[in-house]
């Protein structure tokens, strides 16, 4: 074995602190990375959640204009009943001289 001389000593001593600013560095990376991570599920989350509202708010809007469609269709019967009743009651009036 070779005899460790002052040099080798601060060799050692500049690769030591290399490997903590290192370690350092990697150990920031990671936890960006964690962070990068929970910020993508979120997002995720979010985006599962606003198509869950979207779904329910289109199914809301086909109820609406079915129903809608049905009280239009209502409103032309009730207007095409009294439009005949308004001619039958001015055929009896004008049949009695009215």
């Amino acid at each position: 074995m070779a005899e460790q001389g002052p040099r080798s000593g601060v060799t050692i001593e500049a690769a030591l602190q290399r490997l903590a600013k290192a370690l350092g560095t990697l150990e920031t990376s990671v936890q960006r990375r964690i962070e990068s991570d929970r910020s993508l599920n979120s997002l995720q989350d979010d985006l599962q959640r606003l198509g869950e509202d979207r779904s329910q708010l289109a199914n809301s809007l086909d109820k609406s204009e079915t129903r809608a469609q049905r009280l239009e269709d209502a409103n032309r019967d009730v207007s095409r009943r009294l439009v005949s009743a308004m001619e039958t009651i001015r055929s009896v009036l004008d049949a009695q001289g009215g």
